[in-house]
């Protein structure tokens, strides 16, 4: 059915605040410790919305599993790789989560591939390598190597979480889910950081205005209000009306970097990238559409 205006505007501030969460914590990671930003970051979202949710008590084991492996893991990845890459290059290549999802889909829940969604994988891995030959990505393969292992889990989690679920009675809310994924994540992710990273209370005290911002911003807008708005349009309509607003993502932190950040933009970034959310497109698509 038509999305009228108010929804569209919901829609796209979707990727809007998702694709400048990355451009507001490339200079944060630049200069904090990424796991424990990333662990502020979760702290302020359950915080916030732990007040306004039940407590799903049957899902509770699930949902530590997907914070684990969904959120600590893909943070502690993805952000490291931040700090290596430019915002807008790792917005992109994040979008291999998607084929990452649809091919451990098939492997763990037994989902059937379609001849556009064969084709959409293709597509995509080929603009990835394109994406991966642009001159600012020349040696940057650790950077590469953990925005894609960050990928990686998230798909993992989401597999793990509709696995679980499936086996277990009752709901999850979308508000629910992100409120405990919270819960579990912080503390998961302070543990983390004080394994792998040093000086966390010198970080903290000498912490910029611009790191705070940034933590407010991650926790507040990028998670909390931005998967409220996220869920609210999932709610009203299908998800292959609602799933392609997600494809704007990295447009939106290809131009905050560009705009804010001074981050180059170079032909093969540009039509890698094209290449990569055409596949993605494709698949979202399709598999949207098989899950209607």
């Amino acid at each position: 059915m038509p999305m009228p205006w108010r929804d569209t505007l919901i829609a796209m501030l979707v990727p809007l605040t998702w694709g400048m969460g990355l451009v507001i914590a490339k200079p944060a990671v630049d200069q904090f410790p990424p796991m424990l930003l990333m662990a502020l970051r979760f702290s302020v979202t359950a915080l916030v919305l732990i007040w306004f949710v039940s407590t799903p008590h049957k899902h509770l084991k699930a949902l530590a599993w997907v914070a684990l492996i969904g959120s600590a893991l893909q943070y502690g990845l993805s952000y490291n790789g931040l700090r290596l890459l430019d915002a807008s290059t790792t917005a992109l290549i994040v979008q291999i989560e998607t084929p990452f999802l649809l091919l451990l889909s098939v492997m763990w829940l037994g989902d059937r591939l379609n001849r556009q969604q064969v084709v959409g994988l293709i597509v995509a891995f080929v603009g990835l390598y394109i994406l991966t030959g642009a001159p600012n990505l020349q040696g940057q393969w650790l950077g590469i190597g953990l925005t894609l292992g960050g990928a990686f889990m998230w798909a993992l989690g989401q597999v793990i979480l509709r696995r679980m679920t499936q086996k277990m009675p009752g709901q999850l809310s979308g508000m629910t889910t992100i409120a405990w994924i919270a819960v579990f994540a912080a503390p998961q992710l302070f543990v983390a950081s004080l394994l792998l990273e040093n000086n966390h209370w010198q970080y903290i005290s000498n912490a910029s205005t611009q790191v705070w911002a940034a933590v407010l911003y991650l926790g507040l807008v990028m998670t909390a209000f931005g998967y409220t708005c996220w869920y609210h349009v999932l709610g009203r309509y299908p998800a292959s009306q609602a799933g392609p607003f997600l494809l704007l993502l990295p447009v939106f932190s290809i131009l905050g970097g560009w705009l804010w950040l001074d981050e180059p933009i170079n032909f093969k970034m540009l039509f890698g990238g094209a290449v990569i959310i055409a596949g993605v497109g494709l698949l979202t698509v399709s598999f949207s559409r098989t899950r209607n």
